[in-house]
Order: C-alpha cells, then sequence, then structure tokens
C-alpha cells in the first residue's frame, strides 16, 4: 500500500520548515535513524489520526526570479507540486499579502491539486483573525490560522489535510505484477534504461495512468513474466533544469519507492558511488523494498581484472548499512547484462516473498545461541525464547526474549546473519521485532 504525498510550498522564509521539523520531529512522526546513511531532511513519514503520509519540505519559491539558485528552488518546488496529492501553502501573516503570493497561487492553481492554504505566524487569533480575512483575496480557499512555532492550529491544519487525502488503495489485491522502480541521481541512466527495455523487448503492454502523481507506468513483459516499470526520470517530460540539486532525485523517488515493490537504483560508472547515492538507497531500505544496485555505463570505462571488485568494494562502503544489496554492472546504451538484471529482479522478488517454517527458524536461533552465547548486563543475561516469521514484503521476524533491554542490535544482526547464512535472502531486508515475555509465561 502506497502512502499519500503532502508537499509543503511557498515563498521563502514563511516558516515552511518550521511547521515541516513540528511534523516531523513531535510524536506525530515516524522517523528512523539507519546507520550510515546522511539523512537529508527533506521529507519525513508523518502519521495523523491513524492515517500515515509522507510529508516533502520544498525550498522557496520566487515566481520571478531570474537567480539561478531561485529558479532551481522553483522548478524543485514544482517537481513536488507535480509529485504531490495534497499541497499545503504557506503564507505570512506579518509580511502580510504580497504579489509573490498571488503568483505562487496562480502555479497552483495551474496544478489543479487540492490545496491547502495556511497563514502562518498567527500569535493571537482573537487579536490576529481580522488580518488573516484578507487573505480569502487570494481565491485559493479557506486560509487556516497556525503559528508553526507555537504549535497552534495545527490540528486543524492536519484535519484538513486528511480529508482531502485520497483514499488508501491496496494495489497488490488487484494487480499482482511486480513494480519496479528505477530510481539514482540525475543523468544516471534512468530513462535509458527503460527505453533500452522497451526497444529490446517490443512487448509494451500499455501505458497505466499511474496515480495522482502525474506518472505513468509502463507495463512490460519481459520472458513471459509481466512487471510495471514505476520512471522517476522524467521520461515524458524533459526537465529544463540545468544544474542537479540533489532534492530533485529525492523529491522523486520517495514517491516512486512507496508505490514500488523492488528499486533499482542507478549509479554511474564513470562518477562513482557517492552520499547522494546513500540518500536515495536509504529512502528503499528504510521502507523495506528489494534492492538491485546496477552499476551503469560499465562498457565505457576503462577497466582491469580487479575492477568490479574495486567497485562492489566501493559501494559496499558507501553503502555499509544495505550488505544485502545485489549489484549487476550493466550498460543501458548497449544493452549489456539486461538479461542478467531481470534473473535479479525474479530472484529477489522471490526473496521478499519467502517464507521460512517457525520449527526451521527456531532450530536456527537454537545453534546461533549455543555457538554464540547472548549478551548479559549486570548479572542478567538474555534469553532467546521464540522466533516466528510474521509478514514478507519484506520478511519479517518477531523473536519473544526475557528482556528486550538486553537484545543488543549487534545480537539481532548476528541473528539475522545465521538465517541469511541459511535461505540467503539475497536483495531483501529483513526485520526483526523484539517482544518481551516474562520468564514464567514461557
Amino acid at each position: 500500500m502506497s502512502k499519500a504525498v503532502v508537499a509543503i510550498v511557498g515563498r521563502p522564509n514563511v516558516g515552511k520548515s518550521t511547521l515541516f521539523n513540528v511534523l516531523a520531529g513531535e510524536n506525530i512522526a515516524i522517523i528512523k535513524d539507519t546507520p550510515g546513511v546522511t539523512r537529508d531532511r527533506i521529507y519525513a513519514e508523518v502519521e495523523w489520526l491513524g492515517r500515515a503520509f509522507t510529508l516533502v519540505d520544498t525550498g522557496g519559491i520566487e515566481p520571478e526570479s531570474n537567480d539561478i539558485i531561485l529558479s532551481q528552488m522553483r522548478d524543485q518546488a514544482q517537481i513536488a507540486i507535480d509529485t504531490a496529492d495534497v499541497i499545503i501553502f504557506m503564507t505570512d501573516l506579518r509580511q502580510g499579502l504580497v504579489d509573490a503570493d498571488a503568483s505562487v497561487a496562480d502555479m497552483l492553481r495551474r496544478s489543479q491539486k487540492p490545496v491547502i492554504l495556511a497563514v502562518n505566524k498567527v500569535d493571537s487569533f482573537q487579536r490576529d483573525m481580522a488580518d488573516v480575512y484578507e487573505f480569502y483575496n487570494l481565491g485559493i480557499g479557506d486560509p487556516y490560522p497556525i503559528s508553526s512555532a507555537n504549535r497552534t492550529g495545527i490540528g486543524e491544519l492536519l484535519d484538513a489535510v486528511l480529508a482531502l487525502l485520497p483514499e488508501d488503495e491496496d494495489e497488490g489485491a488487484e494487480d499482482t505484477r511486480p513494480r519496479i522502480a528505477i530510481i539514482g541521481k540525475p543523468n544516471t541512466g534512468k530513462s535509458s534504461l527503460i527505453n533500452r527495455i522497451l526497444g529490446e523487448n517490443r512487448l509494451i503492454v500499455s501505458d497505466i495512468a499511474g496515480t495522482t502523481r502525474d506518472a505513468v507506468d509502463t507495463a512490460v513483459t519481459y520472458n513471459g513474466r509481466e512487471y510495471v516499470f514505476i520512471d522517476t526520470a522524467g521520461l515524458r517530460r524533459k526537465s529544463k533544469i540545468k544544474e542537479e540539486l540533489e532534492r530533485y532525485s529525492i523529491i522523486r523517488a520517495v514517491s516512486a519507492v512507496e508505490r514500488a515493490d523492488l528499486c533499482v537504483l542507478m549509479i554511474d560508472a564513470a562518477e562513482g558511488v557517492s552520499e547522494q547515492d546513500a540518500k536515495i538507497a536509504g529512502i528503499a531500505h528504510d521502507r523495506g523494498k528489494g534492492i538491485v544496485i546496477a552499476v551503469n555505463k560499465w562498457d565505457a570505462i576503462e577497466k582491469d581484472d580487479k575492477s568490479v571488485y574495486r567497485f562492489a568494494e566501493k559501494i559496499r562502503q558507501f553503502l555499509s548499512f544495505m550488505p544485502y544489496a545485489e549489484i549487476v554492472y550493466i550498460s543501458a546504451a548497449t544493452g549489456l547484462r539486461i538479461p542478467k538484471l531481470f534473473e535479479m529482479i525474479d530472484m529477489v522478488i522471490e526473496n521478499q516473498n519467502m517464507r521460512v517454517q517457525t520449527g526451521v527458524l527456531n532450530e536456527i536461533m537454537s545453534e546461533a545461541v549455543a555457538m554464540q552465547q547472548p549478551p548479559s548486563d549486570k548479572g542478567r543475561r538474555l534469553r532467546l525464547y521464540y522466533i516466528t516469521q510474521v509478514a514478507v514484503k519484506p520478511p519479517t521476524f518477531v523473536i519473544f526474549v526475557n528482556d528486550r533491554e538486553l537484545m543488543h542490535f549487534s545480537y539481532t544482526r548476528y541473528i539475522e546473519n545465521k538465517i541469511r547464512e541459511a535461505f540467503g535472502f539475497r536483495g531483501t531486508s529483513l526485520r526483526f521485532l523484539i517482544r518481551e515475555r516474562k520468564e514464567k509465561e514461557s
């Protein structure tokens, strides 16, 4: 099930990031920090009244500016608008209604997306409401008075957001075809890969009118199996962006990853792997998606007998939080190893859906405990009672223990490694939930 996307847009310095940080930093938000991933605070998983959605922050929009940085921010905001299901349009009570607000409102009207108008920096509802009414002149709907700094009015704003979100759809119940998102930095060859797959096989089934995100998914049949490829590269709309801006790839990747079962992370062999690749990979890792790393343009670089080894080592170093990811060296331009890429995709999908019998799991855990004693603290030793698999995509296991505080991350990783030794689970993350059970209950 994919989450809806909500984007915060508006002029610079109206309080967008303050609102974003309030929603992302409070108990409202569900945020996980993964060791080894540099986090760019562009998006956050937010839950309100039992409904989860992805919140996207944007740079300020200066509609008429020719400044390169400001025009990049405007373009970046346009991508967020195209991606979003609902838009929060932020304005500033203290600065009042300005011409730039009207220009942003026109931009939002053209998007034909649901828009909620937030008037920020309203410190006293009783005193400031007369000034809030001025924002009706934008013709964008009822203004919601809030104060991001004081955290007032935010509940009513989120209620309004929820009322406009599309209904949750369990896509898997209707469409069992694997959904593959091609993600990565700009200019790594994402469009070329999709074009190569379509051109090689000439077996395109249809263009599916995707979601409310203006994306068009592409259905492909390869060796008799159907797949749906989710394009994040602007394949059907050429971007005018001259300069690369990190947020572009992040914003696109968030919405694509949400809808995918498996992600193909494209890395340019000539450029090598970077922190930005780690950020994008972290989005897929956090959501438990299957991962295949495709090193593109492999035919275009000078190689020796150790090139593959050296490149793999570099990838493992930058993406140390996902050692399970599969790596394939391809050329989207020539079609080099495209069949191998599909083999890996099929294998990872199978592993994402693998179920292991409870009895076998407990045998593996018992052997692991016998080989390496669980940790102890102040004379109290961790005891592992029972393990069972409770979900797939990603495979998720529950371990019952006597004291959850004693179950250190390193010992959980040790159990994970033993399960991987037995069953592989190549290309997919594994999740472990630790549950506490009193000794007398066991």
